[in-house]
């Protein structure tokens, strides 16, 4: 096999030449990729038998979700053990045996860290569960003594992300009610205390452990939300506020000013390595202006563009995103990143043809309104991908998205795992329906997931003629049309390119230059005529007579002679 860009982590980048400032990175939920040993969850050595594929597909890097020691309440968002492999994805051998693999083949490792809370597995809090108030263990973590006559209020009014308070109250070791703990998420995912310096130099410990081992960075778990007001003040957030954050008045325990010390110091800590190794958070912030603050140049390097995500298909929205956007990260010095779904939110081949509301972590069920027919929505899901991968900076992809795939929205009420499920009695439905495991081939059982058939979500049947055995072989293809842009994009170098607005396409269009490349993508409006003098390089749908209609995308280079 030829590699067209193997790893090397020898010889640093010039400074503005670092493989991440245009990257295209691909997220890969573990327990839904690929099982290799038939439990119906997918695992390490499963990754690594289908690495092939993603060499095909021409990514450069692949971001794992959390596959560490964890109860899996949250599908190992609850990390018990920071330095080990759950069992239920292999072992550390398997690790290194994948990274091997993956650095073989060009492709670079980035895996997930959680900062803000841990397991109440994880041995800290149950050492604090066992100790005295005001102990050393105790103050690893957020607890405090309750309000009321007796301490049986919790201390603030805060509510989880997940539903439900924020706060759980401890049995004390002699038996009697004690004091609660904070939990921004789940009652199982206690919350660090980030003013505690034991707790800085054990992530430093987890973080040398994983670049020691290789790995060339880290996306790190809700970035914004390490540092709490130390005043833990009530607060009630806004009825339209995001989930996650993004309120213009930050919430008391998100966007404080306090971590953007935690992460110069953990930019110090990857520099000691060579290969240019990366952070890219997870910030949830009211605006991309504020999401620059985040990869400074002594932060990190990169963080995720949720203002992109969350935009709905709309040529004035998506031009003023992405211009802000450029803007924004230009003016630190960082690339901007573009991405259109990942493991918490409606895949975009069903989300961005939606006419529901669909709050952000929300999900969708079997009523929701106005789900689109299969054929809408990837038609439209496929001229916003062939948009965002023209677009300089780094682009993330979701696994999966490269088949079509779109949200599993009729899964059955008992084979619902989300914690948001759960802890809203089912009033959300909670982000499963982005999580099934993939389609490799279609007469397959499991659709070859798992030898075995087995499968922890249940897979739509309809997903038969998305699996990628049966998408390799048709040339115009959602897979196919994935690896022609990849392509694409790397012979142009667009992602280390500049963007040109080209406005003489009317209203409804979207058009631009980049590296030499013209982009035209109709959003809503009228027929739009090619120009004269251009061969078309791809096109999101196929099209006739030079004539692009509405949610197409095309690339266009000028002919010169």
């Amino acid at each position: 096999m030829t590699l067209e860009h193997d790893v090397d982590h020898a010889t640093p980048a010039a400074a503005g030449h670092e493989w991440w400032r245009s990257a295209v990175i691909y997220q890969i939920y573990p327990r839904s990729f690929a099982d290799s040993n038939g439990d119906g969850i997918g695992d390490l050595p499963g990754i690594t038998s289908r690495l092939d594929s993603l060499a095909e597909l021409g990514i450069d890097a692949m971001w794992l979700s959390p596959f560490m020691t964890s109860p899996q309440k949250d599908a190992g968002y609850d990390v018990a053990d920071y330095c080990d492999v759950d069992p239920l994805f292999g072992t550390l051998e398997d690790f290194d045996d994948m990274l091997r693999a993956a650095h073989e083949r060009g492709i670079r490792v980035i895996v997930d860290l959680v900062p803000n809370h841990s397991s109440d597995q994880h041995l800290w809090f149950q050492q604090a569960l066992a100790s005295a108030p005001g102990s050393r263990e105790r103050a690893r973590y957020i607890f405090r003594d309750g309000r009321g006559e007796n301490g049986e209020l919790p201390p603030n009014n805060w509510q989880s992300i997940f539903g439900g308070p924020a706060w759980t109250r401890v049995t004390e070791p002699d038996g009697v009610p004690g004091q609660w703990y904070l939990h921004l998420f789940d009652s199982s995912q206690p919350d660090f205390d980030w003013d505690n310096e034991e707790v800085k130099e054990e992530f430093r410990r987890i973080l040398r452990f994983w670049l020691d081992r290789g790995v060339d960075g880290f996306r790190v778990d809700v970035a914004h939300g390490l540092v709490k007001d130390p005043q833990l003040p009530d607060y009630t957030p806004s009825p339209d506020a995001a989930s996650m954050g993004g309120e213009e008045t930050p919430a008391p325990y998100f966007e404080q000013a306090g971590v953007h010390e935690i992460y110069r110091d953990w930019h110090r800590i990857l520099s000691e390595y060579d290969g240019d190794r990366a952070l890219c958070g997870e910030a949830w912030v009211s605006s991309v202006e504020k999401m620059a603050l985040w990869v400074r140049p002594d932060e990190m390097h990169q963080t995720f563009n949720f203002d992109y995500l969350m935009a709905s298909w709309d040529e004035a929205e998506l031009r003023d995103i992405i211009d802000r956007s450029l803007a924004a990260f230009s003016g630190v010095g960082a690339p901007s990143t573009w991405v259109l779904s990942n493991h918490d939110v409606v895949r975009h081949a069903t989300r961005l043809s939606l006419t529901g509301e669909n709050p952000q972590g929300t999900g969708i069920g079997p009523d929701f309104p106005g789900i689109p027919k299969y054929e809408d929505g990837v038609r439209r899901a496929r001229a916003a991908t062939t948009l965002m991968l023209a677009l300089p900076g780094s682009s993330y992809l979701y696994q999966g998205e490269e088949l079509g795939l779109d949200e599993v929205h009729d899964l059955p009420g008992e084979a619902r795992q989300d914690p948001t499920w759960f802890r809203t009695q089912g009033e959300r439905y909670g982000r499963d329906g982005c999580r099934v495991p993939l389609p490799w081939e279609d007469s397959a059982p499991a659709f070859g997931f798992s030898h075995t058939g087995e499968s922890w979500l249940p897979q739509p049947k309809r997903w038969a003629p998305l699996a990628r055995s049966v998408q390799a072989q048709q040339p115009a293809s959602t897979l196919n049309l994935y690896r022609q842009l990849l392509q694409l994009r790397r012979e142009a170098d667009l992602g280390s390119g500049t963007l040109e607005c080209v406005p003489e396409f009317g209203s409804g269009v979207l058009a631009f230059k980049n590296s030499g490349v013209l982009v035209v993508a109709n959003i809503s409006g009228a027929d739009v005529t090619l120009p004269d003098g251009h061969e078309v390089l791809a096109t999101s749908t196929p099209i006739e007579n030079r004539t692009v209609p509405r949610d197409v995308t095309v690339w266009l280079k000028e002919i010169t002679h």
